[in-house]
């Protein structure tokens, strides 16, 4: 009797088991708040911590990441269910079978796609910024769902499902006030390049007296950096309530305001550039096969009309550029390939100027991206660190999370943007991959195209000879030399050349500072906090000071009132 009693309880539990579905979730949206069908990237971001929502606490440095899965969808209409199952490629862990038994917060996001159709011939799908930036958790019209507690269980399988319910508002754009301007241009370059209409825009920021000297025309200091929303002066002093970090941030703000208006600081026109892509929230200021002619569409286009517009000199020798990381690299490629239309470029921690030093890894010597290789053994490639030089991120899952977040380079993160803007165009219309995502293995011919197009230490060297001679005083570089991206490395490769006796041309001064990580602005003989605190200020007066030392003879200066 037992041992049929036991039969019959293997049985069932056997039977109960093959009865048992595999955990997945269905996604679906609602008809109230998209028409579709639609196309793009559904993501879902599982938590262990409410606050923020979910969406908001991917991290590229994985011990403080949650987790995130992405499936790409095409056509998807209201109610039909986006599926992340067992095969959903996920970051940090791979896949749902990895998500260890319990309750979590759980929220999704469609991010979705637009059709464009190039100049080229190409029809691709990418995300088109709508004035956030290109982050897709705050992508103006994307879909998303409220965070919900739901248990999850890999081994209990199951199927949860979450509807999109809500859209995400457009945004206001910034008000003008009396010094800081804003505008737009369709850029005809850029809109031949994409089959529609591309804009450029402009945040300006006036000069004190610029209303009470119409006749004076001014220098130009171009910063460069991640897509900018705005240019903050604080026009009241701090918030007597204010919290430590918020309290040195309003100082910060009001004391740049006292100084700009009071006259302490030169009469000069500044320029933030926002040229967010379809790829990313910047261009890195250069023409590009995938991204097209940003880099003359900057220096032809939009320049010149904010010159026009707001009295700018409209000369090279009056024109200055800072910019620091993403910024860093734009006005150092601006430099080398406009080298007559700037004669100042503050570089603060540059993006990888030679690709020796691509972050960790050397695109030309070595073999793969993930590992550095031996006969018996491998170790996998760091990505990210501190200034005590702990590893927080490894390459490969570095790589992965963008992966998720966007195949085909359409993450709009970090080596998505680099790809797109230094790889020639793949047979697809999406940028030509630099490495196989899967096993990190090298592509040289990429590699090679690379180095010939967008390596700037060798650019550099190779057209020395005319290049020299133009860019003579104009560099300044600054980077930690515990930079978190190992970006100093790069700069080091750059001055080895420089500082070499085969050089005759000594264009630049090199700042590095002590245990200092991304992004180190330079000021080494200030207090960290006065370096920050006071950065514009520093940079405006070298730049004008550089303008005043090189002005032709019969050069304009009605800005010095």
């Amino acid at each position: 009797m037992r041992k049929l009693l036991a039969a019959l309880l293997s049985f069932t539990a056997a039977a109960c088991a093959a009865q048992k579905t595999p955990l997945k979730f269905e996604i679906t949206y609602s008809a109230a708040v998209g028409a579709g069908p639609l196309d793009g990237r559904v993501l879902l971001a599982i938590s262990t911590a409410a606050d923020p929502e979910p969406l908001f606490q991917i991290e590229e440095a994985e011990a403080e990441s949650q987790q995130l899965f992405g499936v790409q969808v095409q056509g998807l209409g209201p109610g039909q269910p986006a599926v992340v199952e067992g095969s959903t490629l996920g970051y940090p862990a791979r896949s749902l079978a990895q998500i260890p038994p319990g309750d979590y917060y759980v929220q999704a996001v469609l991010n979705i796609y637009e059709t464009f159709h190039r100049a080229d011939g190409k029809v691709i799908q990418l995300p088109p910024d709508r004035g956030e930036g290109q982050q897709w958790n705050r992508k103006p019209g994307n879909l998303y769902s409220r965070p919900r507690r739901l248990h999850v269980d890999p081994a209990a399988g199951g199927t949860l499902r979450i509807e999109l319910t809500e859209r995400i508002p457009a945004i206001a754009p910034p008000p003008d006030t009396k010094y800081v301007k804003h505008f737009q241009i369709q850029s005809k370059l850029l809109t031949e390049f994409w089959g529609r209409p591309m804009y450029l825009g402009a945040i300006v920021v006036l000069p004190a007296g610029f209303e009470e000297h119409p006749q004076a025309h001014y220098p130009l200091l171009v910063e460069e950096g991640h897509f900018p929303s705005d240019f903050t002066m604080r026009t009241e002093p701090p918030a007597p309530d204010a919290k430590a970090n918020a309290l040195r941030q309003q100082q910060t703000e009001y004391r740049l305001y006292q100084d700009w208006i009071s006259g302490r600081l030169p009469h000069v026109l500044m320029l933030l550039i926002q040229h967010a892509n379809p790829y990313y929230d910047d261009s890195y200021a250069v023409n590009s096969a995938n991204l097209g002619p940003y880099g003359d569409a900057i220096v032809q286009e939009l320049i010149p009309e904010v010159e026009r517009r707001y009295r700018g000199i409209g000369q090279g020798w009056a024109r200055g550029q800072v910019g620091g990381s993403t910024g860093g690299w734009e006005v150092l490629a601006q430099q080398v390939f406009y080298p007559d239309e700037y004669n100042f470029t503050y570089c603060m921690c540059p993006d990888p100027i030679d690709f020796h030093a691509y972050q960790i890894v050397n695109i030309y010597d070595d073999r793969n991206a993930y590992w550095q290789e031996g006969p018996f053994g491998r170790v996998p490639r760091p990505e990210m660190r501190n200034t005590l030089g702990l590893v927080a991120a490894e390459m490969e899952p570095a790589v992965r999370r963008e992966e998720v977040i966007g195949t085909k380079g359409r993450s709009a993160e970090q080596f998505a943007i680099w790809q797109a803007v230094f790889s020639p165009l793949g047979d697809d219309g999406y940028p030509r991959p630099i490495w196989d995502f899967a096993t990190g293995v090298i592509d040289k011919d990429v590699a090679r195209y690379w180095q010939e197009h967008f390596d700037l230490n060798y650019i550099m060297q190779r057209d020395w000879a005319k290049l020299g001679p133009k860019l003579a005083g104009k560099l300044h570089f600054t980077v930690g030399d515990m930079d978190t991206w190992y970006l100093n490395n790069a700069v080091h490769m750059f001055q080895e050349f420089h500082d070499s006796p085969r050089n005759p041309y000594r264009v630049a001064d090199f700042d590095y500072g002590y245990r200092e990580p991304h992004c180190y602005t330079g000021g080494s003989n200030l207090p960290s906090a006065d370096r920050r605190g006071t950065f514009l200020q520093r940079i405006v007066s070298m730049f004008a000071q550089r303008v005043d030392a090189t002005t032709p003879k019969d050069g304009d200066k009605s800005w010095k009132y």
